[in-house]
C-alpha cells in the first residue's frame, strides 16, 4: 500500500505553517518543490516563473529586516486588519497574528526562503506586474501542495516584499524580473491536520448570484 498522500488529502490538509524548525532541508527536496512548481500553467505556455531559494544567512537576515519591517506596520494598532471575521473568531485571529509575529522574529533562522518571481523579458512597470500574477500564482500553489506532500511546512507571504527596490538590490534581479511572493520552507514545528474554510453553501451558486 503506497504511504504517498492523495491530491485531495493534500488539498484539505495544507495548513499555513508558519512556526518552522530551523533544521536544514535536504537540497533535493527543495529542488522537488521547484519542479513541482515548474509543472504548472502559465499563459500561452511562457513558462517564465523564476525561483531564488535563499539559504545564506546574511540573504536571510536582510530579508528578515525587510519582513520586521512590514510586518510591524501589518499588526500595529490602528491598521485595518479586522480583529475577528464572520468565519474566524478573534481568538482564532490572535493566534494567527502571534504566528505571522513569530515568523517574522525568526525568519533569518529558518532553513529556506524561496523567492517566486516572473521573468517578463523587458524592463516592467506595475501594470505589467499586475497583470502577470495569472502566471505564477498556480505555480505558487503547486509548491505549497508540493511541500505539505512531503511534510514540509510552508506560506507565502508578501510583506517581506512591501519594499520592491530593496528585494531587487538584495536579490540582484534584473530590469525585466519581479519577485511576487517570499515562502518560508522547514520543518513544523507544529502538528499538521485539516483546514477550517467557509462551506461550498456559502461560497457558491449556480449561474448567478442571487
Amino acid at each position: 500500500m503506497s504511504d504517498e498522500m492523495g491530491i485531495f488529502e493534500v488539498m484539505y490538509n495544507c495548513r499555513a505553517m508558519r512556526r518552522l524548525q530551523s533544521t536544514p532541508v535536504p537540497e533535493e527536496q527543495l529542488i522537488k518543490l521547484i519542479d513541482a512548481a515548474n509543472r504548472a500553467p502559465t499563459g500561452s505556455n511562457s513558462q517564465t516563473a523564476r525561483w531564488i531559494i535563499v539559504r545564506d544567512q546574511g540573504q536571510k537576515q536582510q530579508l528578515a529586516e525587510l519582513n520586521n519591517k512590514a510586518v510591524a506596520a501589518y499588526a500595529a494598532a490602528g491598521t485595518q486588519r479586522a480583529p475577528a471575521l464572520p468565519h474566524q473568531s478573534a481568538e482564532k485571529r490572535t493566534r494567527q497574528l502571534n504566528a505571522v509575529l513569530w515568523q517574522a522574529e525568526h525568519m533569518h533562522e529558518i532553513p529556506a526562503l524561496i523567492i517566486a518571481c516572473m521573468e517578463f523579458g523587458a524592463p516592467i512597470d506595475a501594470a505589467a506586474v499586475g497583470r502577470g500574477g495569472g502566471s505564477i500564482w498556480p505555480a505558487v500553489q503547486n509548491l505549497l501542495l508540493a511541500a505539505r506532500a512531503l511534510g514540509l511546512g510552508a506560506a507565502p507571504t508578501t510583506l517581506a516584499l512591501s519594499n520592491p527596490k530593496r528585494v531587487k538590490e538584495i536579490l540582484n534581479l534584473p530590469d525585466s524580473m519581479a519577485a511576487f511572493c517570499l515562502i518560508p520552507v522547514g520543518y513544523p514545528m507544529g502538528k499538521f491536520g485539516p483546514v477550517t474554510r467557509m462551506t461550498v453553501q456559502e461560497t457558491m451558486r449556480w449561474d448567478r448570484w442571487d
